[in-house]
């Protein structure tokens, strides 16, 4: 840290006597200057030496009878124990000037008018000089801008805060980042966060305007916001979750002025986010879309975090969503809500892109076409969202158009498979046995049967939740899946076989002495075997299940009556 001494004399001149400061050189003191509460008893001359108000307010305040004139400085900058300073170096005592005062004697000397006019090499001059020095290190600008806070107003007019600001936007931006500093490159990037957390909000947020000016990367800025919101929001350092979520609405809900101050610290620091996507990693921006909530902060500032959730909702994990409701009207165990306005800010942006695309990336039953990089976020987005319905679809307190809004709102062609789905309305029907059975029907309705994998299929088969109509469509679609995989299959096999028959002086031996084909051909033939068995299984299956209602009887005949010969 920059020190700079000055004075010869000892302070022994002076003692301090409660809220008095006496001046004990031996000359009667005929001057009493009170400066908020403390009173000093001191001689002229020294002053008017140095000062051209003291030497103004002296004069004009002298009494014809010689007694002491009594004069009241309240307003100079640094109160009390800045002018005890001052009155030393009027004396000529010793004394330190460092990055923590020279702010508010440079102030003070230039409200007591302490220039050259007054005395060669005077405060202001000092001070400037050593102002400069200061600037000079990034650790005295910041101690230097942090005490600006306390004379600000003449920090302004003087532009000491400018220059602070503009001393250290030029080291954070610069390549070796205060790295002569005794701190190691390595280290430069947490430690300069860190100090950045002495500054006030006001000063905080100005210096950080200017290194973005200045072209700092904003993944750097983005890292010092977060850095200083934990500092301050202790909300910021746990993890949110409906497990505890009564500690979240008790024990760590602050209190009402601090309260105040960090919603307001909170909606600033979001306000400071680069407008880049991405730029912050997911699951800090819920982090603070949770915080924003528990603080009640406003709903610009949460709007602002749910759309940028949204541009990268592809990057989201399940934990990260799984926000316990926090308004006045609990209804549902998770903020449903939320999750909704963040999809639909996500289909606004991904929507127009790929609606376009849509006729020709899907195929005709709906199943999306693999290998179609402009879908990848959406559907891993359908991924996440099946997971989470399956999360909340525990909560009795649930309402069924709710869920459904929700699961439509990413289009059926983002899922390839909708065994997700199916598993999501599965848990649902599971805790709220006291749907009827056209709510189970119409609930059912959201997922696409013949996009079930074959394991999915078996269980919905023999799921005793779900509607008959919807098994009996389940099994038919299967059905039809089989019998399209045994023609691929005896297609190859003919093929195999006609091959074989035509190219008889060209097939390769194996190890065993056997044609490889005709081992080939085999294989495809037993393969078609277990394919027609499973198939008979299930049209047994489904026969079993129209006994089960008349009217349901003509499923049977009409979608697996024998082909004729």
């Amino acid at each position: 840290m920059a020190l700079l001494k000055l004075g010869s004399k000892s302070d022994d001149i002076f003692r301090r006597d409660g809220q008095s400061w006496v001046c004990t050189t031996g000359l009667t003191s005929d001057v009493t200057i009170e400066v908020g509460e403390t009173s000093f008893f001191l001689h002229k001359f020294p002053l008017l030496s140095r000062s051209g108000l003291l030497k103004k307010l002296i004069a004009d305040s002298s009494n014809e009878d010689g007694t002491t004139s009594i004069l009241q400085l309240h307003e100079v900058p640094g109160g009390d124990k800045t002018f005890e300073i001052i009155t030393k170096f009027c004396y000529g005592v010793k004394l330190e000037i460092t990055p923590l005062n020279v702010v508010s004697l440079r102030c003070a000397s230039e409200y007591l008018q302490m220039n050259e006019n007054y005395g060669e090499g005077n405060l202001v001059d000092v001070t400037e000089t050593f102002l400069n020095e200061v600037f000079s290190s990034w650790s005295d600008s910041i101690r230097a801008l942090q005490t600006c806070e306390e004379v600000k107003p003449y920090a302004e007019e003087l532009h000491i805060v400018s220059r602070c600001i503009d001393s250290l936007t030029i080291k954070a931006c610069s390549e070796d980042i205060i790295c002569s500093e005794t701190k190691s490159q390595a280290s430069s990037d947490e430690w300069w966060y860190e100090d950045l957390c002495l500054l006030s909000l006001p000063l905080y947020k100005r210096l950080i305007i200017s290194v973005e000016s200045k072209g700092m990367k904003p993944e750097n800025i983005v890292a010092s916001l977060i850095y200083y919101l934990r500092r301050f929001i202790p909300l910021m350092n746990r993890q949110s979750s409906f497990n505890d979520k009564a500690s979240v609405s008790q024990a760590t809900t602050p209190s009402r002025s601090s309260e105040t101050n960090q919603r307001t610290l909170l909606e600033e620091i979001v306000g400071l986010i680069p407008n880049k996507k991405c730029v912050v990693p997911s699951k800090y921006l819920l982090r603070l879309l949770r915080t924003a909530m528990i603080l009640h902060a406003s709903s610009l500032c949460i709007e602002n975090l749910e759309k940028r959730i949204g541009s990268q909702l592809d990057q989201v994990e399940l934990v990260d969503i799984l926000i316990p409701n926090m308004g006045y009207s609990v209804e549902t165990l998770y903020d449903i809500d939320c999750i909704q306005r963040i999809i639909d800010n996500f289909m606004s942006m991904y929507q127009p892109a790929t609606a376009s695309a849509t006729p020709s990336c899907v195929n005709e039953d709906g199943s999306l076409i693999g290998g179609v990089d402009a879908l990848t976020p959406m559907t891993v987005v359908a991924n996440l969202l099946d997971a989470y319905l399956a999360e909340v679809a525990l909560d009795v307190n649930l309402k069924l158009p709710k869920f459904q809004a929700l699961a439509s709102s990413i289009p059926d062609y983002a899922r390839p498979l909708d065994d997700g789905l199916y598993h999501a309305i599965d848990v649902y029907l599971k805790a709220h046995p006291w749907l009827i059975d056209s709510e189970r029907e119409q609930f059912c309705r959201l997922m696409n049967c013949q996009k079930l994998s074959l394991e999915a299929s078996t269980h919905a088969a023999q799921n005793e939740r779900v509607p008959l109509r919807v098994i009996v469509q389940v099994l038919f679609f299967e059905q039809l899946r089989l019998r399209t995989s045994i023609s691929s299959w005896l297609f190859v096999s003919d093929n195999l076989e006609t091959s074989q028959s035509g190219n008889l002086g060209i097939t390769r031996s194996n190890g065993n002495g056997q044609a490889d084909t005709v081992q080939g051909g085999e294989n495809l033939r037993d393969r078609v075997s277990e394919l027609e068995k499973e198939c008979s299984s299930i049209r047994n299956e489904i026969k079993k299940l129209g006994k089960t209602k008349r009217g349901w009887s003509i499923f049977p005949r009409i979608f697996f009556r024998k082909r004729s010969s």
